[in-house]
Order: structure tokens, then C-alpha cells, then sequence
């Protein structure tokens, strides 16, 4: 798909200062190290602004400071890196299908399914199951009995709903998720072995979520896992039953929350970072890569945890409690030395 816009038009999308060609055609997106001519790069991080003088792209969005030095196309911007953001969904490649059912979709006569979805090949609704307006669902993927999806929702081939999910307006889930399997419920019998705590409740998921490749949202034990609005899942997340993601909550590959968690909004989660069980992280959190939570955090910031030799768990705990104290031993040993 061939795109073409005039540098004024992104300028006044953007509403950015334009210095240069304004009409200036643009084709295409790169970064500054790879951009050719028609191309619009960006500088958002410091440590590439060495590049600026050296690209080859036809304009750069930029903030006014680092502008002030260069002499080529630009559009200066308080915050280059959302710019880049907003503008990239002009150069959007993936096309979405019209309205269509393929002949070898299996949809069950009554699910509510509205006129102007698409649904690709192989793709099953169950029974009672909604699909509403704008929706795109290809090929091979499964929309469980009475489970819903919002106007405009996208889900991506070879995607798993199962039974009882709720799934808000503009939502998109990409390829190999698993929406709603039984959260991991057992309790222990006497000779050893295991019983199955059957998973009754279900999986609400809000508007404007963005669900990663291979990330999995278990169905609640009783009430309904949740996931809040706005909230953008990275490939390979686990969200374990009864657990709750906040509004705008953004986690990273790998990271995860274990049954009854609890993450408030606007948290960022990093890479493999983990909320154990039962506990609770209020609103606007950042918690570091691999990050391990084990206590609940009722005061906003930036959390980290360190990691230690293999150990006994007992010895374990024994240890991250004198790491908490090294800091004050370190201090009292400087003291005793002056």
C-alpha cells in the first residue's frame, strides 16, 4: 500500500511547527540511521541526536532544543516520540477485509452477529455469542458461547475466546491469545493428589485494550477477572484468575500477576516483572524488569527487587531481609571507621 502526504498536512495533524518544504511529499516512516528520501524520522531519545546531522530522511519531527542546530525539513513538536506515535497510524500496512462471512465459518443460529463484521475462514461463534458493529475476526479463531466483542473490536487469526467473556469497544488481540481458560484452581487432598476447582466466573476486558501475541487472561474462580480501559498487553503476559489490571496499565513481556492480584492505573509494568497472590499495587506504579512483588505497594513510584544465588526459601527470606539492611549496616560501619 503506497501513501503520499504533504509535509503540511502531517504538520497540521500534529499540530507541530513546520520549518522547511511544507510541501514537501512524504511516503513512508523510518528511523533517523535507516530514513531515505520521502522518509520522516523522529528524535525522541538523546542518545541518537549524533544521527541528526548524518540522516538522510526528508524531514524529522524534533523538539524545539534540538531544532535550534539543524538545517534540514522538520517539524518541531513538544513531544517528538508521541508525534511519531500519533502519525504512525497513517502508515499503517495491515488492510482490513470488508464486510464478509466466509462459507466456512461455523456461526451458530443464535449468536447476534451484525452486518458489517468480517469473519474469516474457519472462524466458529458459539451460541448466544455477540459480535458488534465493525468487527474484523480471522481466520481460525473461536468466540465462545455468550461471549461479546465491541464495536470495532479486531481480533487476529488463530485467537481463543472462551465462554462468558466481555470484551469492550475498540479492542485488539493478536495472534495465539487465550481469552478466558480456567484459572489454575486446584485444592489438595488428603492422599496427595489434587481437586479441581471448576472456574465459574468469567473475563470483562474495557474499551481501547491492545492484547499481545500469546498472552493469556485466565477466567475467574467465582466473580470475573478484569482488565481496565486502555490498558496494552505485551506479547507473552500472564493474568492469572480474579486478577485486576487498572485503567491505562501498561505490562511488558513476560510480566504477570498471580490470582487475586491486584495492579491499580497507570502502572508500567517491565519485563517478567510479578505481582504474587492476593496482593495490591495502587495507581501509577512503575516496577522495573524482573522486578518480584511480595507485599502490597500503597504509595505511588518506581519499585525494584535484586536477585540472589539459589537458595533454600527459608534462607531466602532470611537473606532479602538483611539486603534490606545492608544500606544501614554500610552506614554504621563508615561511621565506626571516621
Amino acid at each position: 500500500m503506497s501513501v503520499n502526504f504533504a509535509l503540511s498536512e502531517i504538520a497540521t495533524y500534529l499540530d507541530a511547527e513546520i520549518r522547511g518544504d511544507s510541501e514537501l511529499r512524504i511516503t513512508g516512516l523510518s528511523t533517523l540511521q535507516d530514513a531515505g528520501e520521502g522518509q520522516l524520522a523522529f528524535l525522541a531519545n538523546p542518545k541518537y541526536a549524533k544521527q541528526l546531522s548524518e540522516t538522510h530522511a526528508s524531514a524529522v519531527i524534533l523538539s524545539a532544543d534540538k531544532a535550534a542546530d539543524f538545517k534540514g525539513n522538520c517539524l518541531i513538536v513538544k513531544q517528538p516520540y508521541l508525534a511519531y506515535a500519533r502519525i504512525s497510524s497513517w502508515f499503517e500496512t495491515l488492510t482490513l477485509e470488508p464486510a464478509f462471512v466466509h462459507p466456512s465459518a461455523v456461526i451458530d443460529s443464535n449468536a447476534l452477529v451484525s452486518n458489517d463484521v468480517y469473519i474469516g475462514p474457519n472462524v466458529v461463534v458459539e451460541a448466544h455469542a455477540q459480535i458488534a458493529s465493525g468487527c474484523h475476526v480471522s481466520a481460525n479463531s473461536y468466540i465462545g458461547a455468550r461471549s461479546t466483542l465491541g464495536i470495532n473490536g479486531y481480533i487476529a487469526a488463530n485467537v481463543t475466546i472462551y465462554h462468558d467473556v466481555r470484551i469492550g469497544e475498540q479492542v485488539r488481540i493478536h495472534s495465539g491469545c487465550v481469552i478466558g481458560a480456567d484459572g489454575f484452581g486446584i485444592a489438595p487432598k488428603p492422599d496427595g493428589s489434587w481437586e479441581k476447582i471448576h472456574q465459574i466466573g468469567g473475563v470483562t476486558i474495557g474499551d481501547d485494550v491492545e492484547i499481545g501475541a500469546c498472552t493469556t487472561i485466565d477466567r475467574g474462580a467465582l466473580s470475573d477477572t478484569k482488565v481496565g480501559d486502555g490498558v496494552k498487553l505485551d506479547n507473552h503476559v500472564q493474568i492469572a484468575h480474579n486478577a485486576v489490571v487498572g485503567d491505562h496499565t501498561a505490562m511488558a513481556s513476560y510480566s504477570g500477576l498471580a490470582g487475586s492480584a491486584t495492579i491499580g492505573r497507570h502502572c508500567i509494568m517491565g519485563g517478567d516483572a510479578c505481582i504474587v497472590g492476593h496482593v495490591t499495587v495502587c495507581d501509577n506504579v512503575q516496577l522495573t524488569a524482573r522486578t518480584l512483588v511480595t507485599k502490597s505497594i500503597s504509595e505511588p513510584g518506581s519499585y525494584s527487587s535484586g536477585s540472589t544465588p539459589l537458595m533454600t526459601t527459608t534462607e531466602w527470606r532470611k537473606n532479602s531481609v538483611r539486603i534490606g539492611q545492608l544500606d544501614a549496616l554500610a552506614r554504621r560501619v563508615k561511621k565506626l571507621e571516621q
